[in-house]
């Protein structure tokens, strides 16, 4: 399973992102995530569904300073393209 999420809030500035990279490895989900221009981060996560499902909750808390307003999540197809949990410096999709 593939999935896309787009996090709003205070999201930046958190360790958002370093923290998201724990909670995917944790739960064995490969993809990336990174920093949007727009203040939002946006997150691509590969494997199985209820670690998937995990991530998710995980994301609509976040680490401790963030201030999550929503989660969008997308689903996508195709086969899993990462080999590892990262950030990415990049666009995602």
């Amino acid at each position: 399973m593939r999935a896309r999420f787009v996090v709003r809030g205070l999201v930046q500035g958190v360790n958002f992102r370093a923290a998201t990279v724990g909670e995917a490895r944790r739960r064995g989900l490969t993809g990336r995530v990174r920093n949007r221009e727009d203040g939002a981060v946006e997150v691509v996560a590969e494997g199985d569904g209820p670690a998937i499902g995990e991530l998710e909750r995980w994301l609509r808390r976040g680490p401790p300073l963030a201030e999550v307003k929503t989660v969008e999540r997308f689903e996508l197809d195709g086969p899993a393209c990462f080999r590892d949990f990262a950030v990415a410096y990049e666009r995602l999709v």
